[in-house]
């Protein structure tokens, strides 16, 4: 049957149900009825590159289960891309959603094919980042041009969204030479989209040539991710004035996008106060018209090296509770290193474990059963049921097995033993004898 839609968006907006739509109502236990008019309206998108052959679909919105992006990519520090495809493979087998390849060193193409050839997960970069190492060439010396062309190439190889910082202009530059900001600009493209201003003295090209990248993300059914250069990098420059103008240009662009039928998503802070989150949420939806919301993080702290991704976490449970869609992970290297695999797992539990929660407490279909049936072996002591219902089901066995109880009650742990409270009441209840000794 001929296709007659380029994009997800375009095909919801003329009652098309496709194939992907078919997936992601399954995997959400939803009907397609009723994602359809979401898909139509931007409320939810569906990032699905035409040439990302190995792809399962995701849906990505608020009403829907929370998502995780897992960040990799190899550095001039750290250039094994094996050991990254062992990341890209590990953040796969826990259930991470999406994988970002924010490769900044080497021939970086081959590596984000073969992502697009054999990972399920939706695949994103930042084509900024691949501007300079593609064309061999200092940021400054590049065109408007070279960076469209590179967009260009990253649709073409099957990355199902782009990062683009379109939302900052020359007004920023004086903005942030005016002072008045601790971090300045801690967005790595968004750093090197102004720094390009600087020194040429020209717009931002994402921001000039937007109708250009339009037609480019149109064709190949690239879901744009509307990059926040200016998201805080310290909890001093957290929802000021900088962070709000870029934010109400972001709400335009998504217009913009839309009108071409371009899946849009937008990026937001960074760190952020606790008190703070829900209000940046709200703004957030207003603005930019229900479009779903990405947020890295959000830390609520400024002041734990080595241990964010439990600031993240913190900050990501409360930030999805109140509308944010998609949760970028952050590992126990923020602000430190590059993730080494060991990392990547505890960056990725973490956030799984504040998505679940923020969707238990938002009302998201389901997603209380797999507690309620972890609650049930739980008072069973049933353990080979609680590997089935747990997050990170190796870790507990390892735990478990390390510190084991005696064999004269082995169905509790070395916790109680004994004391055990489950066992107590179960016996009790059974009317059987409660040994303690």
């Amino acid at each position: 049957m001929e296709k007659r839609y380029y994009t997800q968006m375009e095909a919801a907006g003329n009652g098309i149900v496709t194939p992907e739509l078919e997936i992601v109502a399954a995997k959400e236990n939803r009907s397609v009825k009723e994602l359809l008019p979401l898909l139509a309206s931007g409320k939810m998108v569906i990032p699905a590159n035409i040439h990302h052959s190995a792809l399962s679909p995701n849906g990505i919105g608020r009403m829907l289960k929370t998502k995780i992006n897992v960040n990799l990519g190899v550095s001039r520090d750290c250039k094994d891309y094996d050991l990254e495809m062992e990341k890209v493979m590990r953040a796969v087998s826990l259930g991470a959603e999406s994988i970002m390849d924010l490769s900044s060193h080497g021939d970086t193409e081959p590596f984000r094919k073969k992502l697009c050839e054999e990972c399920p997960a939706i695949i994103g970069t930042v084509p900024i980042y691949d501007s300079v190492i593609h064309y061999k060439r200092d940021l400054g010396t590049l065109s408007a041009k070279d960076f469209i062309d590179v967009i260009r190439l990253h649709a073409e190889n099957g990355v199902d969204f782009v990062t683009l910082h379109c939302g900052i202009t020359r007004k920023t530059i004086e903005q942030i030479r005016n002072g008045g900001r601790r971090m300045n600009i801690v967005s790595r493209g968004g750093s090197l989209v102004f720094a390009w201003m600087s020194m040429t003295g020209e717009e931002n090209p994402f921001y000039e040539y937007y109708d250009e990248i339009l037609e480019i993300c149109r064709k190949h059914d690239v879901t744009i991710s509307l990059g926040d250069a200016c998201r805080p990098g310290c909890l001093a420059d957290a929802t000021d004035g900088c962070q709000i103008e870029e934010l109400i240009r972001l709400g335009e662009l998504t217009e913009r996008a839309w009108k071409k039928d371009v899946q849009v998503m937008v990026e937001g802070p960074g760190h952020v106060p606790l008190d703070q989150i829900e209000a940046n949420m709200k703004v957030q939806e207003t603005i930019c018209k229900g479009a779903p919301f990405y947020v890295l993080g959000p830390l609520v702290t400024d002041i734990a090296p080595g241990y964010d991704h439990i600031t993240g976490a913190i900050g990501g449970a409360v930030a999805a509770w109140h509308g944010a869609a998609f949760l970028c992970y952050v590992t126990p290297a923020e602000h430190l290193a590059l993730p080494n695999v060991d990392d990547v797992h505890q960056g990725i539990i973490a956030s799984k474990i504040a998505a679940h929660a923020a969707d238990i407490a938002k009302g998201v279909s389901g997603a209380r059963e797999r507690d309620d049936r972890m609650a049930y072996a739980r008072k069973n002591l049933d353990w080979d049921s609680q590997w089935l219902e747990a997050l990170d089901p190796e870790a507990a066995k390892i735990i478990r097995k390390s510190r084991k109880p005696e064999e004269d009650h082995a169905d509790t742990c070395s916790m109680c033993g004994k004391f055990c409270a489950v066992r107590s009441m179960n016996k009790a209840l059974a009317g059987e004898v409660i040994d303690i000794l």
